[in-house]
Parts: C-alpha cells; structure tokens; sequence
C-alpha cells in the first residue's frame, strides 16, 4: 500500500502526516487523544510553548504505556506460573503408579 496524506489538527495547529489507509482511523483516533491529552495539559494556560506541551504529553502517554507493558510483564509471569503449576499437576496424574 502506499502513503496517504492525511490532515490532523493538534491544538488549533494543523499537520499532514502520511498514512496508510487501512491505518487512517486508527491515526485519526491517536490525534484526538493526544489533542486532548495537550489541551489538558495546557489549560487555561494559552501562552504555553507547543514544544513543552508536546514533550509533557508524550511523557504523559510513554508512562502511561510503561505502566501497561509492566502489568502485561506480570500478568505473562503469572500465567505461566500457573500453566507450569497445571502442568505438573498434569503429569502427576498420567503418571503409572509403581509396581
């Protein structure tokens, strides 16, 4: 597939970025929670400098995804601790008593 130009508006700023089509929405999505993750950040704030808003966004959405990887982390340790455990159970049953 090729690039598409698409329009996104980023605190009453407009950018073109390329996209694949079948990506659009999902980018459209991104760009509307990160304008509203900047205009949260900014407040009433209008005198703001763009590039500290940005940076404090970006920072916000890459703890943010930090948190979630460290979850999955612990949620994937904990599931094969368990499928380990089951496992074992497992073999313990199949296994032929001695004679």
């Amino acid at each position: 597939m090729s690039s598409t130009p698409v329009s996104i508006r980023l605190l009453d700023r407009e950018y073109t970025v390329g996209c694949e089509p079948d990506e659009r929405d999902s980018l459209m999505a991104a760009a509307k929670l990160l304008d509203s993750k900047m205009r949260e950040i900014r407040g009433d704030n209008r005198m703001a400098a763009l590039d500290r808003v940005a940076v404090l966004a970006a920072l916000n959405f890459a703890h943010e995804l930090q948190l979630l990887r460290d979850d999955a982390t612990q949620r994937d340790r904990e599931l094969s601790r368990t499928l380990g455990d089951l496992h074992r159970r497992l073999d313990s049953l199949f296994e032929t008593p001695p004679r």
